[in-house]
This record gives C-alpha cells, sequence and structure tokens, in this order.
C-alpha cells in the first residue's frame, strides 16, 4: 500500500475568518491581509496509487478548498469520490450545494451521514433536490462501524454529543496504513462524551481538536455568551493532555475569528508551541 495523504483544506470555525458582520481586530486584519484569512474546519484524504480523493466536510468554502487542492495534486475536474460529514451545522454541510444542477450537476456522489442527517438531506428542501436529481447518494452511516475506503484506509464515525438540533454529530477517526488520525471539529464537553478523551488522544498519532475557544475572553468583545454555544476551551484541553504531547501529535482545529491563537506571531502562540501544542494550518499535511 503507498502512502496516504491527509490534508488539511481548512481551519476555521463554521463563519471562517474574516466573520460575517464582525470587525473585530482578528476580522479587520483578514479583509486587509488575505493572507491572514481562513477557511471552514474541513480535510482531505488523498489515495494516490487509486488515483482518488476524499473529503471530510462540505464547508461553505468547498467551491475554494476543492480548487486549492485539485490543483496541487493535478487532479483538475476530479470530484472526490465520497464526502463524509459530521453534522448539520452551517459550516459543514452547505457546500454541498455546489453539487446540483446549478454548478457541478454530480451524478450520484456518496455522502456519508448519520440516519438523522441522511433524513434532512433526503427529505428537507432544498437538499432534497440533490437526492431527488441523482447529484448525491446519501449512504448511512453509524456509530463506530468503519468505512473501506481501500485496502488499509478506513474511516469511522464516533458520536459526540454537541447540540444536535438537526442530526447526530460524528467525530472521525482516520486509519491509514502506517498511522491513525481523531478529527474531532466539535463537541460540547470533553466529560459529556461516553469515551475518556485521554484515552482516545493517547490512541491517536495525531489528532485534530475542537480549539474553537482559547478562554471565555474570547467572546468578551463580540456579545456571546459561552453558555450558549459551548465547546471546550483550549486551555481545559492543553491541562487534560498535557502528558500526551510526546506521543501524539495534538493540532487545535476548528478556531473561532476571535481566538487570540490566530496571530501566529503572538505570544500565545508561542507559548501553546512550548507546550507541545499545535495549532492546525491549512495545506498542512501527514503521511498516513
Amino acid at each position: 500500500m503507498s502512502e496516504v495523504i491527509l490534508h488539511v483544506l481548512g481551519t476555521a470555525q463554521d463563519g471562517g475568518l474574516p466573520h460575517p458582520n464582525c470587525f473585530c481586530e482578528n476580522c479587520k486584519r483578514a479583509w486587509r491581509d488575505p493572507a491572514f484569512k481562513r477557511t471552514a474546519a474541513s480535510l482531505a484524504l488523498y489515495l494516490p496509487e487509486e488515483s482518488e480523493w476524499h473529503l471530510i466536510e462540505a464547508t461553505p468554502d468547498m467551491r475554494e478548498q476543492l480548487a486549492q487542492f485539485q490543483m496541487k495534486y493535478g487532479l483538475e475536474s476530479q470530484l472526490m469520490s465520497s464526502i463524509f460529514l459530521t453534522h448539520a451545522h452551517i459550516g459543514h454541510y452547505p457546500g454541498l450545494m455546489f453539487l446540483g444542477k446549478e454548478a457541478i450537476n454530480s451524478k450520484k456522489l456518496p455522502v456519508m451521514a448519520g440516519a438523522k442527517m441522511k433524513q434532512l438531506l433526503e427529505q428537507d428542501a432544498p437538499w432534497s433536490q440533490l437526492t431527488a436529481f441523482n447529484n448525491i447518494d446519501v449512504r448511512e452511516i453509524k456509530d463506530r462501524q468503519a468505512v473501506q475506503l481501500s485496502s488499509g484506509v478506513t474511516v469511522m464515525p464516533v458520536l459526540v454529543p454537541h447540540r444536535n438540533e438537526f442530526s447526530e454529530t460524528f467525530a472521525y477517526w482516520i486509519k491509514g496504513p502506517v498511522k491513525k488520525a481523531l478529527f474531532i471539529p466539535d463537541i460540547d464537553r470533553w466529560e459529556e462524551w461516553d469515551t475518556d478523551i485521554y484515552e482516545a488522544v493517547q490512541e491517536a498519532d495525531i489528532c485534530f481538536l475542537d480549539g474553537t475557544f482559547y478562554s471565555p475572553q474570547d467572546l468578551a468583545h463580540i456579545n456571546r455568551d459561552l453558555k450558549q454555544i459551548p465547546h471546550p476551551l483550549m486551555t481545559e484541553t492543553m491541562d487534560l493532555l498535557q502528558d500526551l504531547v510526546e506521543e501524539t501529535e495534538i493540532y487545535f482545529i476548528h478556531l473561532n475569528h476571535s481566538n487570540p491563537v490566530l496571530n501566529k506571531d503572538g505570544e500565545l502562540r508561542k507559548a501553546i508551541e512550548e507546550k507541545g501544542f499545535f495549532i492546525a494550518d491549512e495545506a498542512m499535511e501527514f503521511i498516513l
């Protein structure tokens, strides 16, 4: 089995950076400096030997993410072989609309989703048009039942607690021939999960964990209440997992536009890296 490449397409929280209707320092900087911009959290899994690739999350930024990835690997006009969705929040599935007849007009592209998400996509407009016109083929996936992509490559969904207004929420174990990655862009609280996060991270070689907020102060100037948008704080996660940084690469992803760690040159970013943790950046790649 040849190498399998895990490519980071996006790293921001659902609204991206800059965020709509926000003029915090991070957002103003992103408007001025395109290099500071970030797209919504998403991963691509590339299997060069099979000449195919798979997408995790269909974000509102999928058009841009798709083109950048395809051009890097000479895959122009070659669509992904499948799409895996985590849940029905705005940063994670609206990109499916680009598959419709107004744009790509794909043919029965496999979309992997939980039972509630499958029902939403098949029965609720405008998503139902994608299934009615055979642009997508929604396939139900279940908790801890791995999907085989090729010999030695699997993607396994794992249910996590997260404001499930319209669908369940999955994290994903992504296993290659050599390494195993854990992707958890959204979760309410580590202690609410039926899996011990310490043990899960210990099992992984690479982790991409919910880094939406560094601390409650992230929201102090944008008039939002942390209780209404629960996520584990980065400070809490680092305290829990500090002992594991020597054995597992831990990257924070799904970064809110107000998060101070977005400043690569800031003292806070340096302090986090000195502790052995990392901030995910777009175009990062890992061999699985």
